[in-house]
């Protein structure tokens, strides 16, 4: 059995983090405040979703601190607006106490974790030390917000390989870093393109510069277009101010364009202008612009047969595909599984002594075929932590079940319809990322899939 040390997170916080107070009542913003910025944290308290959204489209924060009623308005409506322009943040929500019901529905929204009122400045800070702790570590590797978790000699542990074909597609990347090449990188959902997006930008010239994240899938087709060229203050509903974009934003450095086949087939042509010659308008706007932006994109798409089909240009395709690098899924990487998973235990197990995977839990976590990746690992191995009350993690812990579950049904079982609907809205759940995408995937709607999930127990 393959085990990693797991360090202690340091009582004290060593690191900064960036922290949105958001919170209509002003003295729990200025306790919230004081607490954080004593503790050498940098905190901008808000009082209202608007100020929180201009706040979070200007700059980068770590953590968030959500008060679930804001006045005449909700926090709960805020958390997937926040997430949406800043994936990387974690989001916490305050709550007064006899509340924890809308707080793990919050939590369904996306938020990480929550705080019932009354809290202490030592649970506050306690939060913020844990977040700029990982936070810290994870920029080892790329000096970004969105980087991986690394060892002490700044290799990323999820580029780590013995597969051919991983070690094929980082050096790969390692190559391409410090060219200004357009980099598409292609893989299943959950196989890591992100990170290796960080790390090439980490290894470019550009690496002190700006990296910067824009999900195509998240947003409409109007918003898309603000978020990613800017807009100027009423230039469609719900522009109540001047947003630079991301593009500006990440001026000198790296735009990473995730999941790029979902980008609107009316904004592919403002994208392939701005790959030819880097100039582009703001909306609303008829100033030309300028920036020096490397681009890197990443798809689970068949790009090729969308071009066929119509839904995307063959041209923007040429430029975004100078060098393609391909990633490949977690099953055929069998012997990185406990590499992977001694990373993640390491990432997630928080003030828990737990040391690793016991040998039945490890071969159990080899068997499996992962159609999440290792997204769905992160979840297995988060959800284990949970769980476990020891020192190792047993197969007790581990969602598989038993060994035909972990199989998945075959030729020749007999299994009902609830269990084969179960397996395959429990695979759906694992390799997205959010439960409105797994509704789409599922084609049913949210609250459908809510009523499924509560009837399997999921």
């Amino acid at each position: 059995m393959t085990t990693i040390m797991i360090p202690q997170v340091p009582s004290v916080a060593t690191e900064s983090a960036s922290v949105l107070v958001v919170d209509d009542e002003p003295n729990i913003r200025k306790t919230l405040s004081i607490s954080l910025e004593s503790a050498g944290h940098r905190v901008v308290a808000v009082s209202n979703p608007a100020d929180a959204m201009a706040e979070a489209t200007r700059r980068s924060f770590d953590l968030a601190f959500v008060d679930l009623r804001l006045g005449a308005q909700t926090g709960m409506d805020l958390i997937p607006r926040l997430l949406a322009v800043s994936p990387w943040t974690r989001v916490v929500v305050i709550t007064a106490h006899g509340s924890v019901g809308a707080a793990v529905e919050a939590m369904k929204h996306g938020a990480a974790d929550f705080l019932t009122k009354p809290f202490t400045p030592e649970q506050i800070k306690a939060v913020a030390d844990r977040v700029a702790y990982v936070r810290a570590r994870e920029q080892r590797i790329t000096g970004t917000d969105q980087a991986s978790l690394s060892h002490d000699d700044g290799s990323a542990v999820t580029l780590e390989s013995t597969s051919p074909e991983m070690q094929r597609a980082v050096s790969l990347a390692r190559a391409v870093a410090t060219s200004d090449a357009s980099v598409l990188i292609r893989g299943e959902s959950g196989t890591g393109k992100g990170v290796l997006a960080h790390a090439i930008h980490s290894w470019s010239d550009r690496s002190a510069k700006p990296f910067a994240t824009v999900s195509c899938p998240s947003l409409s087709a109007q918003l898309l277009e603000g978020e990613l060229f800017g807009h100027v203050r009423g230039a469609f509903t719900g522009a109540v101010r001047d947003n630079v974009g991301r593009i500006a934003a990440s001026d000198g450095g790296t735009l990473f364009l995730d999941e790029i086949g979902d980008l609107p087939l009316e904004l592919q042509p403002k994208l392939l202008r701005f790959l030819q010659d880097r100039k582009y308008e703001r909306v609303g706007d008829s100033i030309t612009r300028r920036a020096d932006v490397r681009v890197v994109t990443a798809t689970n798409l068949n790009l090729e047969l969308m071009v066929r089909e119509g839904r995307f240009r063959e041209d923007l395709l040429y430029r975004l595909n100078v060098v393609q690098i391909d990633l490949p899924p977690l099953r055929q990487r069998p012997d990185d599984l406990i590499l992977l998973a001694d990373w993640l235990l390491c990432k997630l197990r928080r003030a828990k002594p737990i040391e690793g995977f016991t040998p039945e839990a490890a071969d159990t976590l080899r068997q499996y075929h992962w159609p999440g990746n290792v997204r769905e690992l992160h979840n297995v191995v988060e959800r284990a932590v949970l769980l476990c009350q020891g020192t190792h993690i047993t197969t007790e812990h581990l969602p598989m079940g038993s060994p035909a579950a972990q199989r998945g049904p075959e030729a020749g079982d007999l299994i009902s319809l609830d269990r084969i609907e179960e397996l395959h809205i429990r695979r759906v759940l694992a390799a997205t990322k959010s439960l409105e995408e797994a509704a789409n995937v599922l084609d049913i709607d949210p609250a459908t899939l809510w009523r499924r999930r509560k009837k399997y127990g999921i």
